[in-house]
């Protein structure tokens, strides 16, 4: 996809060197800054603290991961217990063991050390290639279903409604939820998103929007909150989302809110569809409520908020600010990143990341291989293997 006018992906192999290279999603969008892997613990590092997210590229980074590790491992044993670490760095995310694992096993039937590196790299890119293309797929089955809404509205705008980041920064290409509006916009079909906020991290009004503002899709950022009323007064005409981990049984586990957005819309009677590839699902799991663990992350990403001081970058608050702070040039205007409290500075908070909404609040699926129902029958249907 494009960013800034070039084709980028948000991870990437850096052809001189033994580096990957990743968007650092945690400043986007005021700054666009590229960062380098170099090592397992680069990985968990970037994986924990959101360098990258979402369910596909958290898989393809410890895929990555993997090749990082077959570099600086000596021994077949440390290479396994890098893999471990690798596989801890997120809970939920169930692509990250899937695709730290498909490399693993290719590389151990290698004997030596360069037959190793040289395997953990072609399969990192493979499992790359392969989540492009699921998304790609993604976006022709989900189109059909925008295309029919188009119909029944002789052709008015369609206006979908998102939670979080499922896009191309949190896939490879595409995105999950974001592949059929993009396909959608290519077959000039008249598309609206309204893009939840998405807190505590904005991945909604940070990367969602930034995604669709540059690929040229009307959008409006909402508050999480709003898409009640929303689809109260007729202003959604379907949902989609995307997912950390799906059960074979159809429970969804996708960021912190997406359960209620499925309530509302059962409510109100709204389509509410989960877009996934088939790697997204948990074939182990039947319960998602009792079975999924739901990550806990640092209680600071409620009490503080990060954003871009547009003030003068001499004075703001009162206080003076030296040139060493400013992180960068934008249109000719000064800009500073910064995090500001909200809450009492002594009130404690909780911050749970992801919620899981039931089966019978889903609409259907949208995966590489078409559409289906959230049930285990229908899910197994199209996925007999």
């Amino acid at each position: 996809m494009k960013a800034d006018e070039k084709n980028i992906r948000p991870i990437w192999f850096d052809n001189d060197s033994e580096t990957v290279k990743i968007i650092d999603q945690r400043l986007l969008p005021h700054e666009f800054v590229i960062t380098d892997l170099s090592t397992a613990d680069d990985v968990i590092m970037a994986i924990k603290e959101m360098y990258v997210r979402g369910a596909p590229l958290i898989g393809v980074t410890g895929a990555y991961g993997v090749y990082l590790a077959a570099v600086h491992s000596k021994t077949e044993d440390e290479l396994i217990r890098e893999c471990e670490r690798l596989k801890a760095a997120r809970p939920t995310a169930v692509n990250l063991v899937w695709g730290v694992d498909k490399v693993l096993s290719e590389v151990l039937k290698k004997e030596n050390v360069s037959e190793r590196i040289d395997t953990a790299r072609k399969e990192a890119a493979v499992i790359a290639e392969f989540e492009a293309e699921n998304c790609r797929k993604i976006g022709e089955y989900g189109v059909s279903l925008i295309e029919a809404i188009s119909r029944k509205k002789h052709g008015k705008p369609v206006n979908l409604l998102t939670h979080c980041n499922a896009g191309w920064l949190a896939c490879i290409e595409y995105g999950t939820a974001t592949a059929p509006m993009y396909a959608a916009y290519e077959k000039g079909i008249d598309i609206h998103v309204w893009v939840d906020e998405t807190r505590p991290l904005n991945q909604g009004a940070r990367l969602t929007a930034w995604e669709l503002g540059r690929h040229g899709i009307q959008h409006t950022v909402i508050t999480d909150n709003a898409g009640g009323h929303l689809m109260q007064h007729g202003m959604v005409d379907m949902v989609i989302v995307g997912t950390d981990r799906t059960t074979y049984t159809g429970d969804v586990a996708n960021k912190i809110g997406t359960y209620l957005k499925a309530l509302a819309a059962k409510d109100n009677n709204i389509p509410f569809y989960v877009a996934l590839p088939s790697t997204t699902f948990d074939w182990t799991l039947r319960d998602g409520l009792a079975e999924i663990p739901i990550e806990e992350r640092d209680p600071d990403e409620v009490r503080y908020i990060q954003g871009a001081d547009h003030t003068s970058p001499l004075k703001a608050c009162g206080q003076e600010i030296s040139p060493d702070e400013i992180k960068y040039v934008q249109n000719s205007e000064q800009h500073t990143i910064r995090s500001v409290l909200v809450p009492p500075e002594n009130s404690p908070a909780a911050n749970y990341a992801f919620d899981v909404t039931p089966a019978r609040l889903v609409t259907g699926f949208i995966t590489e291989r078409g559409s289906c129902k959230a049930t285990e029958e229908e899910i197994k249907r199209l996925f007999p293997d």
